[in-house]
């Protein structure tokens, strides 16, 4: 039997599926009725929320977030959103399914990610930041994680390719702001490429994205930072005054101490990048959302980072 993929179940809805899907969260709730089962599950196409209703504790305790699940569920439409009510779930064991299936990916093949990625490396024509992007990238190993990595656990480009994906959007964005503003656009165009560049050490390699040790510990702004510096060292002479400023480009790109900025922005580079690094991560996430809503929906699922729901526009 043909896999239903997540962004097909709209077309099943009110049936009973039985079907495999990756566990990617779990949490058991208190309800009205007791304890309940919640858990976001995943293949290639996207996520859908479900529930376990009936003895949650003793399902809970039969798999991990990160295993692949074989369920029998109602698809039920609950406030114009698909979700899943689960009357049976079991951990499958690998020889039952193709772990692809479940993986998801960029939309955008990787050759041309790492293509467009390098066309904007070559736009660096400092010779000292040029090099110091060199020194980091040419790293064959280091950049085929980059070019797996995610961009983030579950709001944007939370799939593989992500990153790099991320990556070359801020720096499109950048590059476009650079012709109505006066900054330094090798400047720029380095803050966007390396801003996130630690979220290749910040994100575990399994299929369920989750934070490594040293992303929980001390997260990607004061990693990025740190690869920064050590690449800057393997560079003869460069300027103390650069490396100030690229380094406050990784440390305030979040743009306030509230999302764990280390600084606030305080050039004007830093600045235009905090906000089309914000821009790409905000519409990306909110994207992502729209286009898991059923073809017949008004509303997105709610947006527990930014607290709403979103209306689909159609003209």
């Amino acid at each position: 039997m043909e896999h239903i993929l997540v962004n097909e179940l709209h077309q099943h809805e009110t049936t009973e599926i039985t079907e495999f899907y990756l566990a990617v969260e779990k949490e058991l709730r208190e309800g009205k009725g007791g304890q309940y089962l919640r858990l976001k599950l995943q293949d290639r196409s996207g996520q859908v929320s479900a529930n376990v209703w009936k003895d949650a504790a003793k399902v809970a305790a039969e798999f991990d977030a990160g295993d692949v699940v074989k369920i029998r569920a109602q698809v039920v439409n609950y406030k114009g959103q698909i979700q899943l009510s689960i009357t049976q779930l079991r951990f499958a064991d690998k020889s039952e399914y193709d772990i692809s299936a479940f993986v998801a990916r960029s939309r955008f093949e990787p050759e041309f990610l790492a293509e467009r990625f390098w066309e904007f490396v070559d736009k660096v024509e400092n010779e000292y930041l040029n090099r110091l992007l060199h020194v980091i990238f040419d790293d064959k190993d280091f950049f085929a994680r980059f070019m797996q990595a995610p961009a983030a656990k579950n709001w944007h480009h939370n799939y593989v390719h992500g990153l790099i994906e991320h990556t070359i959007a801020v720096a499109s964005l950048c590059e476009f702001t650079s012709t109505r503003y006066a900054v330094s656009l090798d400047l720029l165009l380095t803050g966007a490429i390396l801003h996130d560049v630690a979220k290749v050490i910040e994100y575990n390699s399994k299929i369920a994205i989750d934070f490594t040790d040293e992303g929980r510990l001390l997260g990607h702004l004061a990693m990025s930072d740190q690869i920064a510096v050590e690449a800057a060292a393997k560079i003869p002479g460069f300027p103390p005054d650069l490396l100030l400023n690229v380094r406050h480009l990784i440390l305030a790109h979040h743009g306030e101490y509230e999302k764990a900025s280390v600084r606030l922005p305080q050039t004007l580079e830093a600045l235009i990048l905090h906000h089309c690094d914000n821009l790409d991560a905000q519409a990306a996430g909110v994207s992502q959302l729209l286009s898991a809503a059923p073809p017949d929906a008004t509303w997105s699922e709610f947006d527990r980072i930014n607290s709403r729901y979103y209306r689909l526009v159609r003209i």
